[in-house]
């Protein structure tokens, strides 16, 4: 545990402390004091605008939960409400879900199932209340093996750590030697390698057992952060924003038990917190909910997705230039931060404000301001708490794969903005021989914004501040540096959605046979098995696929499948067939779509393999059009 790497003498708890105070022996990322010393500068500058602002402000209340209320919120956000009360019984939707998990997560599932039973026994609710051990029995009686190829029983982590091992051992997961070393420091490509196919969760449990809790800190200095790679995957890579809205809810309830697998392997709780609602502005600029104000932009310019005012506050510090020696860290002048705030209320939207009067530090200052003013923090009330607590996890493979869950959990509104700050923030990077920015600067300076919310209430602030302070930081260094990993969905996720897809469209066809035997209806056998056929059996020949492509000159063409075929060579043969009637597009305005199936709709990345994904999907239909924003 990382909890207390920086220890604080009592005696500086009021003030901004001198980097002699730090305890640095059991620091994972030995942060000179320079950059420490950025950091509580920026803590000082943000104390005093909020001295100036908010003495009336009304702190965000955090609702300690009742005992099981926090468990019962888990499940319904997982998907898994009717595992209990009322609606137990209607539960064959989440037998198919819950046969797809891996081991780990059904433990998770079973900690939470069983929590919430005993409160409810407490609580004397007549309900019907199952066992958690019934559900699993009863989904893997008619299921045989689960989807990891472990045997099907619930298992508790702590106490059946072999099991748990064997359910990590599939065709593409070799673990090399028993010797410890050789998963860890010895292995450079393993060790930097990001292995999307396998659950993390089942990869810790794994490597909890192999090293006998030798758990790889990566001790000494680590100004240089590893660098983490994604092995290609020849069915392509899907990114955030690649599925249909029905695919990404089941995404996120993958992803939350995921999180919560991983946590428990980990032995760092996992607790979601809770607000209490809020009275909050509802119109203006700064201190409106992100989900309000994106609704105010939207009527502004239809489909926007970020904030304007956070567009235009990047433009303007960009518009000068990114070499200006401490960018984000020099702050504006506060009287004038103040009065630009007042003024942008009121003209902003009018499109009245001269934009020519601002200056780039007193820009940046607002950008940072407007981050702070957000009635919840950018990272959510939910999830701040699990995304300091990154920093306790005991690998930085750990930390990138807990942070890319988390991000996965973000509401979309929050995702896509905090995607927007992090580019930025990379974009100032590059400019660091000129702006004196390094990354390890800008995570100092930016870590008090995100994760010093006051909607805490000081005492947390003022308790937690410094132990939380290198933490923080090295979270926000995580962040911007693996930003491009952290948006891609883990295949071993997308592929549980495949099963469950699978599963619910077996379970469709076998109703519909059922009802119309019930109803006895003669009718043409022939045309039923056409029913029945899809659409690649019906006109094409194996090996050949059908693209559509409505919105290009050429609508449709039969493509033959070869080993190195990738979607980029056929969105490629499509647009190279020209015509002059239809309106050009270009390259990277249209992707290839992998549609139904499987999956409900996923946007294809260039370098997918079709052999490959059509050996994966082969009931999918294969459509090329623009990217919806």
């Amino acid at each position: 545990r990382r909890s207390g790497q920086y220890t604080m003498n009592h005696d500086h708890s009021k003030k901004i402390p001198d980097g002699t105070s730090f305890d640095r022996s059991g620091s994972q990322d030995s942060l000179d004091e320079l950059s420490m010393d950025d950091y509580w500068k920026e803590l000082e500058n943000i104390h005093e605008t909020r001295g100036n602002n908010h003495e009336g402000r009304v702190a965000l209340v955090v609702k300690e939960p009742d005992e099981g209320e926090l468990e019962e919120e888990w499940l319904k956000e997982a998907g898994l409400s009717n595992l209990f009360g009322e609606s137990s019984g209607d539960s064959l939707e989440s037998m198919v879900f819950l046969s797809t998990l891996t081991r780990t997560q059904k433990a998770a599932v079973e900690k939470r199932v069983e929590t919430v039973t005993q409160t409810m026994r407490k609580r004397n609710k007549q309900h019907q209340i199952p066992d958690v051990r019934d559900i699993f029995r009863l989904q893997n009686d008619s299921k045989g093996k689960v989807c990891d190829g472990s045997e099907p029983s619930a298992v508790r982590t702590s106490e059946n750590k072999n099991d748990t091992r064997d359910a990590t051992k599939g065709p593409n997961f070799s673990l090399g030697t028993d010797e410890p070393k050789s998963l860890l420091e010895d292995v450079p490509s393993s060790d930097t390698d990001i292995n999307l196919e396998i659950s993390f969760a089942e990869q810790a449990a794994n490597l909890k057992d192999s090293s006998v809790g030798k758990m790889y800190k990566g001790g000494g200095d680590d100004t240089l952060l590893p660098n983490f790679r994604l092995p290609k995957d020849k069915t392509g890579t899907t990114k955030i924003g690649d599925l249909a809205p029905q695919d990404m809810k089941k995404v996120y309830s993958l992803a939350l038990i995921e999180l919560t697998a991983l946590y428990d392997i980990l032995g760092t709780e996992f607790k979601q917190q809770k607000a209490v609602k809020i009275k909050t502005k509802d119109s203006g600029l700064f201190g409106v909910p992100l989900s309000l104000l994106l609704e105010q932009d939207q009527k502004k310019v239809p489909g926007t997705k970020i904030p304007l005012i956070f567009q235009k506050l990047i433009a303007q510090i960009e518009e000068t230039t990114l070499e200006t020696e401490g960018l984000l860290r020099i702050p504006g002048v506060a009287t004038r931060v103040k009065g630009l705030c007042q003024e942008l209320e009121a003209k902003f939207y009018e499109g009245t404000f001269n934009w020519e009067n601002v200056k780039q530090h007193d820009a940046a200052s607002l950008l940072k301001l407007f981050i702070r003013e957000l009635p919840q923090p950018l990272l959510t009330v939910e999830y701040l708490k699990a995304f300091q607590d990154v920093q306790n996890l005991p690998t930085r493979k750990q930390q990138l794969q807990a942070l890319n869950l988390l991000v996965i959990l973000l509401p979309e509104a929050n995702r896509d903005t905090l995607k927007v700050l992090l580019e930025f923030l990379q974009r100032v990077i590059d400019h660091r021989d000129k702006n004196k920015m390094t990354l390890k600067n800008v995570a100092m300076v930016m870590a008090p914004n995100l994760f010093t919310f006051h909607g805490f209430g000081s005492k947390t602030i003022e308790q937690s501040e410094f132990v939380m302070a290198a933490g923080t930081a090295n979270v926000m260094r995580f962040m911007i540096q693996y930003q491009k990993l952290l948006w891609t969905i883990p295949k071993f996720i997308v592929n549980q959605v495949r099963k469950q897809n699978t599963e619910s469209q077996k379970k469709e066809r076998k109703d519909k046979a059922m009802k119309k035997l019930l109803k006895k209806m003669a009718y043409d056998r022939e045309k039923h098995e056409k029913q029945e056929k899809t659409p690649n059996d019906t006109d094409v020949p194996q090996g050949v696929i059908r693209v559509q492509a409505p919105h290009l000159s050429k609508v449709s063409m039969a493509i033959q499948l070869t080993e190195e075929l990738k979607a980029g060579d056929i969105v490629a043969r499509f647009l190279s067939q020209k015509s002059g009637n239809v309106q050009t597009l270009k390259k990277e305005e249209v992707f290839l779509y992998e549609i139904g199936g499987n999956i409900g709709e996923r946007c294809l990345d260039d370098d997918t393999y079709m052999k490959d994904l059509y050996q994966l999907n082969p009931n999918a239909e294969w459509v090329i059009k623009p990217k919806q924003s």
